[in-house]
C-alpha cells in the first residue's frame, strides 16, 4: 500500500468495522441527494402544492440535526453504537419502501423525519467511531468515509432520474401550460426555503401519472446490503441476543500476540477492561454536564467552538451553494440557459466527491491542520475571484468546480485536527457534527432570504462572507491550539484535558 506498514497492518486488523462504517455512510448519503429531484413526483403523488411539499426539506434536515445531538447517546459502549446503526440503516431502507405508500404530505413529512433522525445517529456514531479505531491515523480514514457520502449523494439522483416525469404528472385542464415551466421548476427546488416556489401555479387535482415509486424501491434494494453488513458486525462481535454468550474481539489471538509488545499488555488490558463511557466523544446533552467542566481550562472550551463554527460556515457554504447555484445562474446578467444551469449543482457535487477521492491518499502526507487551511483559503479565493469575474458563464462553472475541490475534505480533516487537539478526550466529534448540521440549515434560510430582498448577486456576497467567516474562525482555532496545554503525566484523570490512552495495537474495542 501507499501508507507505511503500521497503517497497513491497522487497517486489516480493522477491515471489517472499517469497511461497515463505511458501507453504512453509503446509506447516508445516498438518503440525503435524492429529495430535490423527486420534490415533484412526490407532490403530484400527495396532491400537495409546492410551498407544501417543500417543507418536507425542513422536516428532514432539522431532524437530521437532532438525530446528530442524539447519536452520542448511543456511544457508551460498542454493542449501542452498532445496533443503532443496525436500526438506523434499516429504518433508511424500510423508508425507501414506504414513500410510494405516502399519499398524504403529512405522512409523507413524518417518513422523512425518521429518516432525518437516522442519518444523524449515522452521521455521529460513525465519525466517532473511526476516530476511537484508528485515533492519530484516523485524518485517511474519515476521508475515505466522506468519500462514500458523496458517491451516495451522486448516485440517487442517477436512479431517480429515468423515472422522473417529463411532463406535470397530475392531468388537467392546466397541465398544458404548466408543463412548460416544470424543468425550471424542478432546478429551482432549494431545501429549506419554503416560500421561494410558490410564484409557481401547478394543479392540484386530478389524474396522478408518475412513476417515481420504482426509483425509491431501487433505492431500498440498493441499500438493504448495508444493515446486513452491520448486523454481520454484531454477529462476529457475539452481540446479537442469542450468541451473546461468549464474545472475542475482532483481532485473533496469534495476531494479538504477534502485533502486542509484551511492555504493552498490562497498559492494554487496563484500556480494554475501562469502559466507553470513561472517555470522551459524549453526547451533546452529557457533554453539557458541569461535572465534564472540572478543570478543563477556558481553551478546552475555545478549540470546540471555534472548531464548530469552521464547519458552521463551510458545511453552511455546501448547503447554501448547492441550492442556489442554479437559480442564480439563471437569472440576469448571466442569463444561463435552464438546461445548461442544471449542470452545475452536479458538477459542484461531482467535484466534492473527486475531491474526497483525492483526499484519501492526501492526507496520509500531509497534516490535517495544512489541509484545513488550504481549503479555507481556497474558498475565500474562489468566491473572491466568482465576484471579479460574475458575467463569465465559463468561471462560474470552473469556480464551481474549485468550490466542490476545496470544500470535499474540509469536514474529515477539520475533525481529526480538533480530536488530536483535544487528545481524543471532550465532545469534539458531537459538536462538530452538530455544529455543521446547524449551519447548513441555517445558512440556507439566510441566504434564500437575502436573495429574495437583494438580488441574485447577493449569493456570492453572502458565500464570500461565509469564506471570511471561516478563515477567521480558523485563525482562532490555531491560536487556541497553541495556547492549548500540553498532555503531562500528573494530570488529574479526571479533566477532560487529560489525553487518552492510546492503544497502539489498534484493536476494535469493545
Amino acid at each position: 500500500m501507499w501508507w507505511d506498514e503500521r497503517v497497513s497492518a491497522r487497517f486489516r486488523r480493522n477491515l471489517q468495522p472499517t469497511l461497515t462504517y463505511w458501507s453504512v455512510f453509503f446509506s447516508f448519503g445516498l438518503c440525503i441527494a435524492f429529495l430535490g429531484p423527486t420534490l415533484l413526483d412526490l407532490r403530484c403523488q400527495t396532491q400537495s402544492s409546492l410551498s407544501q411539499i417543500t417543507w418536507v426539506f425542513f422536516s428532514q434536515q432539522f431532524c437530521l440535526l437532532l438525530g446528530s445531538c442524539l447519536g452520542g447517546v448511543f456511544k457508551r459502549t460498542l454493542s449501542q453504537s452498532l445496533f443503532a446503526l443496525f436500526a438506523s440503516s434499516l429504518a433508511i431502507s424500510l423508508v425507501f419502501a414506504i414513500i410510494p405508500l405516502c399519499h398524504n404530505v403529512v405522512v409523507l413529512a413524518v417518513v422523512m423525519a425518521v429518516a432525518g433522525l437516522a442519518m444523524g445517529c449515522i452521521d455521529t456514531i460513525s465519525n466517532m467511531q473511526l476516530v476511537k479505531i484508528y485515533q492519530k491515523d484516523s485524518a485517511i480514514f474519515l476521508q475515505a468515509l466522506h468519500f462514500f457520502v458523496g458517491f451516495g449523494a451522486l448516485l440517487s439522483p442517477l436512479i431517480a432520474d429515468p423515472f422522473l416525469s417529463d411532463t406535470n404528472c397530475i392531468l388537467s385542464n392546466s397541465t398544458a401550460n404548466a408543463s412548460s415551466n416544470l424543468p425550471h421548476i424542478r432546478k429551482s427546488l432549494v431545501p429549506h426555503h419554503p416560500g421561494n416556489l410558490s410564484h409557481y401555479d401547478l394543479p392540484m387535482k386530478g389524474m396522478v401519472v408518475t412513476r417515481v415509486s420504482y426509483a425509491f424501491w431501487i433505492m431500498a434494494l440498493i441499500n438493504l446490503p448495508v444493515p446486513i453488513a452491520v448486523f454481520f458486525l454484531l454477529y462476529k462481535e457475539r452481540m446479537v441476543p442469542c450468541f451473546s454468550s461468549s464474545s472475542h474481539p475482532l483481532l485473533s489471538a496469534d495476531e494479538l500476540a504477534m502485533e502486542t509488545r509484551p511492555a504493552d499488555k498490562d497498559e492494554l488490558s487496563t484500556t480494554v477492561q475501562r469502559p466507553h463511557g470513561a472517555g470522551g466523544h459524549d453526547d451533546l446533552f452529557s457533554c453539557c454536564q458541569s461535572k465534564n467542566f472540572r478543570g478543563a481550562s477556558y481553551t478546552y472550551f475555545a478549540v470546540h467552538i471555534t472548531g464548530a463554527l469552521v464547519l458552521f460556515m463551510t458545511d453552511g457554504i455546501v448547503g447554501e451553494y448547492s441550492g442556489f447555484v442554479y437559480s442564480y445562474a439563471v437569472e440576469e446578467p448571466l442569463s444561463v440557459v435552464h438546461k445548461v444551469a442544471g449542470y452545475l449543482p452536479s458538477l459542484f457535487w461531482g467535484f466534492i466527491t473527486l475531491g474526497r477521492l483525492i483526499s484519501i491518499p492526501v492526507s496520509y502526507r500531509m497534516k490535517p491542520a495544512t489541509m484545513v487551511f488550504i481549503n479555507v483559503v481556497g474558498v475565500l479565493i474562489t468566491f473572491l475571484l466568482l465576484l471579479i469575474f460574475s458575467y463569465s458563464v465559463v468561471f462560474l462553472f470552473v469556480g464551481t468546480a474549485s468550490l466542490g475541490l476545496f470544500l470535499s475534505s474540509t469536514f474529515p480533516s477539520m475533525l481529526a485536527y480538533t480530536e488530536d487537539i483535544l487528545q481524543y478526550k471532550g465532545c469534539a466529534t458531537t459538536v462538530l457534527v452538530t455544529g455543521a448540521g446547524i449551519g447548513e440549515m441555517v445558512l440556507q434560510l439566510l441566504v434564500g432570504s437575502i436573495i429574495h430582498d437583494q438580488g441574485s448577486y447577493s449569493f456570492l456576497v453572502c458565500g464570500m462572507i461565509f469564506g471570511g467567516l471561516a478563515f477567521t474562525f480558523y485563525a482562532f482555532l490555531l491560536f487556541f491550539h497553541r495556547m492549548y496545554p500540553k498532555p503531562s503525566a500528573d494530570m488529574d484523570d479526571a479533566s477532560p484535558d487529560k489525553p487518552a490512552v492510546r492503544d497502539d495495537t489498534g484493536q476494535y474495542q469493545r
